[in-house]
């Protein structure tokens, strides 16, 4: 008898910098959520976004190919149609797909406010959803709170109260109720979600409800969450922003000026909308829909919150490149499909790894092949050495990286360089975590970086 294949998730969410997670270590992370699913999933601690930026890294996610290579060249280039997603190749494989939340890869009028509900209305028509037969989003906008959805069953912009994280996570939930495949024949439970899910604006998901008898496909569902994008200061759902005084700073934040004064202000909202989406997805997960999926949780970038003097992303730093990565495997342990890592028991079978920390190399660009083995039932491909990284052009908003760059990460060492191939930036990592010592001009370095500068090549 052939293993069913596993409903897969992907929660991604928008700004949520490796750092800031308690299992992670960080003091001021209240994520009760998120640590208890780290304890019961594979921690990819170096993983890193391929571009720390929004539509670069959200293309490459989605198609398994770095920017510009799959048509995302720009901040407001549209993920060409013709583009291959992760969507279209899991449909070859029996899934249904869905996406809910914030999309960042439509057309997009450069002349247009970012910020706001009219960007939140821009409507992405059907041809341009990448495969998913079920999509209900929005472009963009960051509006954490009453966002505006269209789709699949919402032909218009339609208005959702509440807090963002809580409405996309509570609408994720019930597609995947009504639409994933079972293991085994069960009659759905009453309802469709949580007493939170009740105060929002809900179409009825009923319809499409299957009777218990009816074998119904496994589901793929993106789910992409604004948060904690800013505005910091947005409300969020009831938690309180700290007090700025009692953020704990990082050692290369500098002291004493305006910059800690900024970074202190942003991280005590930046927490709050942690602390807000971290339990949205907690009661997502609840959900027994969840409990025999493979689960993953991720962001398309970080933020420097005042590192070396930075604000924002697209910079090569720690702060703006490493993003949390973490996979759980289905629960049930007679299931037999391989764990992220792909590692295998001593009978030769693959199982299905549960609370460890992987320090490879892996970059969101591996997601799509990692999550197609997962449907397939075989090994994942072994992760490199090293990861890429990039920022294919400059995006010219305040407070951006000024420059386009390349370069290269291993779990001990990263090298950038500028777009003509000039040197920039060389870091020992093991020895010097926060990056605050550039060993670029060191003599000693100079094999190791003629190596590592091999391994970036000539292209962006």
């Amino acid at each position: 008898m052939s293993v069913p294949q596993p409903n897969i998730l992907w929660i991604v969410t928008t700004q949520w910098r490796a750092q800031a997670c308690g299992y992670a270590g960080d003091p001021n992370a209240r994520t009760p959520h998120l640590d208890r699913l780290a304890a019961a999933s594979v921690n990819y601690a170096q993983a890193v976004t391929p571009h720390p930026f929004g539509p670069f890294a959200r293309a490459a996610m989605l198609t398994g190919v770095p920017s510009p290579q799959n048509g995302v060249a720009d901040y407001f280039d549209p993920l060409p149609a013709g583009a291959k997603t992760v969507a279209h190749r899991l449909r070859e494989q029996g899934y249904a797909t869905a996406f809910f939340g914030k999309w960042h890869l439509g057309r997009r009028d450069p002349q247009a406010p970012l910020v706001g509900e009219a960007h939140a209305r821009t409507v992405v028509p059907p041809e341009a959803r990448s495969g998913f037969e079920f999509w209900e989003g929005f472009e963009s906008g960051f509006l954490l709170n009453d966002p505006w959805l269209h789709g699949t069953r919402v032909p218009q912009p339609m208005r959702f109260e509440g807090y963002q994280s809580d409405v996309l996570c509570a609408r994720a939930g019930a597609w995947m109720k009504a639409e994933g495949g079972r293991r085994k024949a069960e009659s759905p439970a009453a309802g469709s979600g949580s007493a939170q899910d009740k105060s929002h604006t809900r179409i009825d998901h009923t319809a499409t409800s299957s009777p218990s008898s009816v074998i119904r496909r496994p589901g793929f569902c993106v789910l992409s969450l604004e948060a904690p994008h800013p505005p910091y200061d947005a409300p969020a759902a009831g938690v309180r922003a700290r007090d700025p005084r009692e953020i704990v700073l990082p050692a290369n934040v500098p002291r004493g000026g305006e910059v800690e004064a900024k970074a202190r202000r942003e991280l005590a909202g930046y927490y709050a909308h942690l602390e807000a989406t971290d339990a949205a997805i907690g009661r997502l997960l609840a959900a027994d829909e969840f409990q025999d999926a493979i689960v993953v949780f991720t962001s398309v970038h970080g933020d420097m919150h005042g590192a070396h003097g930075l604000f924002r992303k697209g910079w090569p730093h720690e702060e703006s490149v490493r993003v949390p990565l973490l996979v759980r495997g289905p629960r049930d342990e007679g299931r037999r499909v391989p764990d992220a890592g792909g590692r295998t028991a001593e009978d030769g079978s693959q199982t299905t790894a549960v609370g460890r920390r992987s320090d490879e190399a892996v970059s969101l660009v591996d997601l799509t092949a990692m999550t197609l083995a997962w449907a397939s039932g075989v090994r994942p491909p072994a992760s490199g050495t090293h990861a890429l990284i990039s920022m294919p052009s400059v995006v010219p908003f305040p407070q951006q990286c000024d420059r386009v760059w390349r370069g290269v990460r291993t779990p001990q060492r990263k090298l950038v360089v500028n777009a003509d191939g000039s040197p920039w930036l060389f870091f020992d990592l093991e020895k010097d975590p926060g990056e605050q010592n550039n060993l670029m001009g060191n003599l000693e370095s100079r094999a190791e970086i003629a190596a590592l500068t091999g391994l970036i090549g000539s292209a962006v």
